[in-house]
């Protein structure tokens, strides 16, 4: 049994669907609800326009030709359940293709990995990222020294999401250096590999309480926690959206997809103090309103967005 138990934690079957941009969100919906343990999203456009920003300290990366194509993947455990979950992928993609039209280009691929090949892949897409005016992502890996006002996040996303190059985290971390207060306390949603949460206890919050459904991001994160030495300020727990934190907080923030966001939002009014700020992303520009009228129906207002690559931010506050 323990042996098994290795295999399962250890091997993963990625599954790749290259679809149009405007397509994403559908896709990383249909690749969640099958199980995955989060969604990847390799954007061409996005990795040339990190290679123009000058916010990677190194880049060795070519610039991307295709443009059009945006690659989504999921991760599954090669267990008992792993052909019933791309049974079901396979058929919600035919169906999702049979009401739009044609949205992906080739056959959807399948591949095995096991946990040390997506950390050495990720290697390659991950540098030193500077964000905003003090925050600095440091991969484990790499060297960096810090300059005046400069916090650094150090880094190793293992088999949990959230390195800070995509432009839902960055904006997200822009946005939490112009609102936190040292004496805030922030419920971070869907956590991942903890950066958000790192980056507010660095942003001056008191407390940060971090969740995440995916027992492999919880112990992602954790360790994240400790090698920033921030484990007296983040305590990280296993539990399905706000489940799992107690009391209230200043600051709410998921970065996960909309139609989770609008699932969480019934839950945010009593979870958010009354002057609190509850910051929402992961959302493509195209699902903007129908947040916006979910948060509306439980006393939220928008109070600000941020766009950036088709993508936003939104920052809302209790009516």
């Amino acid at each position: 049994m323990k042996g098994a138990s290795k295999t399962a934690m250890d091997n993963w079957i990625e599954v790749n669907v290259a679809v149009t941009h405007e397509a994403v969100e559908a896709v990383s919906e249909i690749l969640t609800e099958a199980g995955s343990k989060g969604v990847a999203i390799e954007d061409p456009q996005l990795i040339n326009d990190l290679r123009s920003s000058g916010t990677w300290e190194l880049c060795d990366i070519p610039e991307q030709e295709n443009t059009e194509i945006v690659t989504v993947s999921g991760y599954y455990a090669d267990d008992e359940k792993l052909d019933g979950r791309l049974a079901q992928i396979e058929a919600e993609l035919q169906a999702v293709e049979e009401r739009i039209g044609k949205y992906h280009f080739g056959n959807t691929r399948f591949r095995k990995i096991s946990e040390q090949d997506w950390a050495n892949e990720w290697k390659q897409y991950f540098h030193v990222t500077h964000v905003g005016k003090s925050l600095v992502i440091k991969p484990s890996w790499e060297d960096y020294t810090a300059q005046d006002g400069e916090h650094v996040i150090e880094i190793d996303p293992g088999m949990a999401f959230g390195t800070g190059t995509h432009h839902t985290t960055n904006m997200m971390m822009e946005r939490l250096e112009k609102i936190m207060h040292a004496d805030a306390t922030v419920f971070d949603v869907g956590t991942g590999s903890g950066i958000l949460a790192i980056a507010a206890a660095l942003c001056g919050a008191k407390e940060v309480k971090a969740v995440d459904i995916d027992g492999v991001a919880v112990r992602v994160a954790q360790e994240n926690v400790a090698n920033n030495h921030l484990s007296d300020k983040i305590a990280v727990r296993e539990g399905d959206l706000l489940h799992g934190t107690e009391g209230q907080a200043d600051v709410i923030i998921a970065n996960i997809i909309a139609d989770i966001i609008i699932m969480l939002l019934p839950d945010i009014p009593g979870k958010l103090k009354d002057s609190g700020v509850f910051l929402a992303s992961g959302i493509i520009e195209e699902r903007m309103a129908d947040v916006e009228a979910a948060a509306k129906e439980q006393g939220l207002k928008l109070d600000a967005v941020d766009c950036r690559g088709g993508w936003v931010v939104m920052q809302f506050v209790k009516a």
